[in-house]
């Protein structure tokens, strides 16, 4: 009995050597982030994610009407 493409599909992709997502090393940093720079990147980070999905949560009510 043949497999369905979906399972050939996914036996294929775990079999298959995937390119590393992340650049791993054990090396030290090359240059310390400062906890300034971290709080600054999280928040650009929280703001650029959070943000649009806040605002339509919020005006969820205006988008249900009908004009």
């Amino acid at each position: 009995m043949p497999l369905p493409a979906a399972s050939r599909l996914l036996r294929t992709a775990l079999r298959a050597r995937v390119a590393p997502v992340a650049n791993i090393s054990s090396k030290p940093a090359k240059e310390n982030i400062t906890a300034g720079e971290q709080t600054i990147a999280m928040t650009v980070m929280f703001i650029t994610i959070l943000g649009p999905s806040g605002w339509i949560l919020a005006h969820l009510e205006d988008y249900k009407k009908k004009e």
